[in-house]
């Protein structure tokens, strides 16, 4: 198995700031907007990343 250079949420935001970029030059569209639903998901799951791997979150007791 290969090693990951970059953590996942390094790659996300990579992925959706890709994606932004990529989507202002796209028409208002079909395309366009399937573009931006997949950057918002990447979004959303480094947010849910940064969560999930907090040093506070705790198992419920």
């Amino acid at each position: 198995m290969q090693s990951q250079i970059l953590a996942l949420s390094e790659r996300l935001s990579q992925f959706a700031q890709r994606g932004r970029d990529q989507a202002e030059r796209l028409r208002p569209g079909k395309d366009r907007n399937d573009l931006l639903q997949k950057v918002r998901q990447a979004e959303v799951a480094v947010h849910i990343n940064q969560w999930v791997s907090s040093p506070g979150l705790r198992a419920p007791t």
